[in-house]
Parts: C-alpha cells; structure tokens; sequence
C-alpha cells in the first residue's frame, strides 16, 4: 500500500464522475422531453432531425398558402352565386318587357332594374381579396409541397369578359332591345356555369393537396419524434439507475479516501 498514489480513490472519482455525468444527462432528457440535450448525444440523429423538422415548417407553410386558396376560391364563388341570382332576374326582365301590353313607361322601369342589376355584376368584377384581384381571369400558381411545386389555380374573367359585358350593357327599353337581352342573358349565365365549374375544380383539387399536406406533415412529426422524443418511462428506469450509482460511487470514494488512514497504525 502506498501513500502517495491512492489508486482506489483514482478509480473511485473517475466512476463517480461518469456516473455524474450520467445522471446530468438523464436529468436533463427528462426535465426537457428531448434525448437530444446536445450534439454529442446523437449526432447523427440530430442531423436528421434537423431536416425532417425544416421539412415540416416548409410543409406547414405550403399547407397554409393551399388554404388561403380555398379560401379564395370559396370568395369567388360566394360572388358569383349572387351573379347568378342578378342575371337570372335580368333574364327574366328581358322576357317581361317583350310584354305587347306595356307600354314604353313599363319597359323603362324593367330598364331601370335591368341597369342596376348589371351596375352590380360589373361592381363584382372590380373585388379583390387581400389585394389581389378575384375576376381578372388570371392563373395563380399555388404553392404544394415543401419542395415548391404548384398548382395552376385556373382564374375567372368577370371584368372585361364580353360575356358578362355584353348583357349587362343591354338596353331592354325597347322590345328589339330586350330581344337581344335574352340572348346575351342566357349566353352569360351558360359562362358563369362553366366559371363555377372551374371555380369547384380548383377547389376539389387544392382540398386534395390540403389532405395531404396534412397527413405528411403528422408522419414527418413522427419519424422526428422517434428521434428526438424522450421515452420518459425508459429515461425515468435509467435515472433511478445512475442515480443509485452515484451514491454508491461517492460511497465508495469515501472509503477510498479513508484506506490512507490504516497506514497510520504500522507507524504508530
């Protein structure tokens, strides 16, 4: 045995301190639900998690743009079911004053109505939703995914379409004029289906994309979780464990420190 090299205590300190470090770590895991505290736990792990976790921003951000489209679209169409209601009672107007038995004084309040109503179309055309227009007819590419591909959001012309222009520019005062009415009437109303069908497309197609980018953002949340995710039941075993070994290594530490002290008798 010697004096000044105590191997025991060496050996004892060092275990103690793994233990420690041990039981730090394990703390740290289950005071903050992550098993990734630093790099140097799993960097591997933590390079992939850093991916998968930008991967699922980028899906929530394209998630969010599909839906403010369906919203958008779902705003078009809003407008143009009450078109719809305005060119079928301009249809209807048209028809009433082709009527022999009223006079000019009749036709020129059918017109009144008439006008006021395509005043009103017109208006609609003119909307806009977050500043961007609703019925210039232009395409919107949609962002999809989190690599940034699009959909063609395909647009609807109300503003300068010569199908809507036209009847709303009818003057129904006269029979001849409300003759033609019904004709541009009817051809603005067989638009304005074919403007909602396209309008429906959009919208079945982005809830389409909306589905999955909700259904790929909960697995990419879950291979991160896999990874980055504590397993408290697990860590809470493996605690108790380091710290029963901490203990027991600062116990033994003790008793290490205290060999030194039995050299004292062969000196006495």
């Amino acid at each position: 045995m010697v004096i000044n090299t105590n191997i025991s205590a060496l050996n004892a300190a060092t275990q103690l301190d793994m233990n420690g470090t041990n039981l730090r770590t394990s703390l740290a895991r289950l005071s903050s639900g992550s098993q990734i505290t630093s790099p140097s736990d799993d960097p591997a792990g933590l390079a992939v998690s850093m991916k998968l976790s930008a991967q699922v921003a980028r899906t929530h951000a394209a998630q969010s743009n599909v839906s403010n489209a369906i919203s958008f679209n779902q705003t078009q169409d809003g407008y143009l079911q009450q078109v719809n209601t305005a060119l079928s009672r301009m249809s209807e107007l048209a028809i009433q004053s082709q009527d022999v038995t009223k006079t000019t004084t009749d036709r020129q309040l059918y017109q009144q109505e008439y006008s006021t109503l395509g005043s009103y179309i017109n208006n609609v055309g003119t909307q806009s939703f977050n500043g961007v227009s609703l019925f210039n007819g232009t395409t919107l590419n949609v962002t999809t995914d989190g690599q940034g591909g699009t959909f063609s959001n395909l647009g609807v012309n109300l503003a300068t379409s010569t199908s809507y222009t036209t009847a709303t520019g009818d003057d129904i005062s006269s029979i001849t004029g409300a003759k033609a009415a019904v004709t541009d009437t009817v051809k603005a109303i067989q638009q304005l289906a074919s403007d909602r069908a396209t309008i429906g497309a959009n919208e079945e197609t982005l809830g389409y994309y909306n589905n999955q980018l909700g259904s790929l953002s909960n697995n990419l949340q879950a291979a991160t979780s896999q990874i980055t995710d504590v397993d408290v039941a697990t860590e809470s075993t493996n605690y108790a464990k380091e710290n029963i070994l901490v203990q027991s290594s600062t116990a033994m530490l003790a008793q290490a420190n205290a060999l030194p002290q039995s050299l004292l008798r062969l000196l006495s």
